[in-house]
């Protein structure tokens, strides 16, 4: 076996996901806040708010294509790098992504182009539902996404088929409701809703930096930050949910996010600052906050969490079980049918830890003959890098409530203030721009770098799951996705930032204060021709 096949492999994946994951949350997030908008113009019937949802909607058009193009690359990848995953795993995996491509996908692109070019063809009131489709859409699309990746996290509703040699489908019901997956969704489109309200706000405050558009950007900021103060709240919730299933289902993970070596006495302190070093196994300069990694992990005072050299200890005892469930498949692939009872049940009461058997394969052909040094290397090498993990889960956090604090003083200043707001918080509010892409991406590599070894936690080792390819292949297609990437990411800045320059098609801004100022003479005569005579 080539390690650095899998290294390369896991280079390519990461950077096209990490690219992809740039346009998902601003057209989840987009895709709500102008159904929002355009179901304020059609109750109001007032042309800033027509003029609000063609703006943020024609952002929201640009990144949504650059978002289909780098995902169905990235999809493609499963076929071509990940083959060996994709044959063991597909019958489960597959299900979510053809229901998605199939259901969501497709309601998706039906309406959005009607979105687009049904402004003059359809009413008000069908175009509004053409605007709630396309959100609904974008949503279903991350649904059944994470439901597939929540099944990798927490493969539940599956077993391992000796015969075929592939893992297969037991129940779609509990695929479908894995806690893991429903905890992600919520979470993740959580996290775009705030990407989006930070985005508006930013523009926003841009045109009013530049007294541009100044009735547009203070709608804007009215809207996004109750939208965003509302989806921060959530994503702090939902990210304690998150945090509770990981400390459930991948404890690893758990104890590599807090670089929690040893068991702590219950309820555990919650680390907030430290310098972790995994040679020597221990966090220096460690300041803690008594109980709240406790609470938040196990949601009680008296249940503890392992520590990773526990844990390492624990997996030690789980490879050795797998070797026995790898001997009974083997005799089972050699009986040819006829297995023998005392045989079938080994299987079976061992079959569970047949994954951490398959983590023996870097270092032996056959993991029965491995030797205590290789298994106790194997269940070493269930320790994710820490350091990473550590700070990435840190700075996600502090991001998180700084979102927070940002969506509550925008929203008490549109709601209480006048939206008269001082330049030095619209400044701040252009530079936040960046961060909540900053923190989606520092998300994505907690979950997914905290899984390693696995692909499928548990299941199948990621050393086991890559196809057949070469270094140089690898290395090819790496450098030409880097430049198709670098390319595509100059044309949507490029033509994000055209269209925020240009601002909306219409200015329409002068004619409804033309129309107010109108309204009210008209008032006002009337007032006056009802105090005089019918002479008169």
């Amino acid at each position: 076996m080539d390690l650095s096949i899998v290294e390369l492999s896991r280079i390519q994946f990461a950077m096209t996901a990490l690219y992809h994951f740039l346009f998902v949350p601003l057209t989840l997030g987009l895709s709500i806040v102008v159904a929002i908008m355009e179901t304020v113009y059609v109750m109001t019937n007032r042309p800033i708010w027509r003029q609000m949802t063609k703006f943020w909607g024609t952002l929201f058009g640009i990144n949504f294509v650059l978002g289909v193009a780098t995902g169905i690359t990235m999809e493609f990848q499963f076929g071509m790098n990940w083959s060996y995953y994709s044959h063991y795993v597909g019958d489960i995996f597959g299900a979510p992504l053809a229901i998605e491509g199939l259901m969501a996908f497709f309601l998706e692109a039906t309406f959005v182009g009607l979105f687009f070019f049904g402004w003059d063809k359809l009413g008000k009131v069908q175009h509004l539902v053409v605007a709630w489709l396309v959100a609904l859409g974008s949503n279903f699309s991350a649904l059944w996404i994470l439901i597939a990746n929540g099944w990798m996290q927490n493969p539940v509703g599956a077993s391992f088929n000796p015969i075929t040699m592939r893992m297969e489908m037991t129940s779609f019901f509990d695929v479908l409701f894995n806690p893991v997956a429903q905890a992600k969704f919520v979470h993740t489109t959580s996290a775009g809703y705030v990407t989006a309200a930070v985005f508006v706000i930013g523009v926003s405050a841009w045109y009013m930096l530049k007294g541009r558009h100044w009735e547009l950007a203070r709608r804007s900021i009215a809207v996004a930050s109750a939208f965003g103060l509302a989806s921060a709240l959530s994503v702090v919730l939902l990210g304690d949910e998150s945090g509770y299933d990981v400390s459930q289902n991948q404890k690893m993970k758990m104890a590599a996010i807090e670089a929690m070596w040893n068991t702590e006495p219950a309820p555990a302190p919650f680390t907030l600052f430290g310098m972790p070093d995994q040679q020597a196994r221990e966090t220096k300069w460690a300041v803690h906050i008594p109980w709240a990694m406790g609470l938040i992990g196990t949601r009680s005072l008296t249940r503890e969490i392992p520590g990773i050299n526990q844990l390492v200890a624990e997996n030690v005892n789980k490879i050795r079980s797998g070797i026995v469930a790898y001997g009974a498949l083997m005799k089972i692939r050699e009986a040819k049918g006829d297995v023998p009872d005392n045989v079938q049940v080994s299987f079976e009461n061992h079959s569970r830890d047949l994954g951490y058997a398959f983590l023996l394969k870097p270092y032996v052909n056959d993991p029965r003959t491995a030797t205590e040094a290789q298994i106790v290397k194997a269940a070493n090498d269930t320790v994710p890098t820490v350091w990473p993990l550590f700070w990435s889960f840190r700075i996600m956090v502090a991001l998180g409530f700084g979102f927070i604090g940002t969506m509550a003083y925008f929203f008490y200043m549109a709601s209480f203030k006048g939206m008269r707001f001082p330049r030095p918080a619209l400044r701040l509010a252009v530079w936040m721009i960046p961060a909540p892409w900053i923190a989606a991406e520092l998300g994505w590599f907690t979950a997914e770098f905290g899984r390693q070894p696995w692909t499928v936690d548990g299941v199948l080792p990621t050393a086991l799951s890559v196809s057949h390819l070469s270094a140089t292949d690898l290395a090819i297609t790496i450098a030409g996705f880097a430049l198709f990437y670098s390319v595509l990411f100059i044309v949507e800045m490029g033509l994000m930032i055209k269209y925020i320059r240009k601002g909306p098609y219409q200015d329409v801004e002068e004619t409804e204060e033309w129309m107010e100022r109108h309204e009210k003479r008209l008032n006002a005569c009337d007032d006056d021709r009802a105090g005089l005579s019918p002479a008169e």
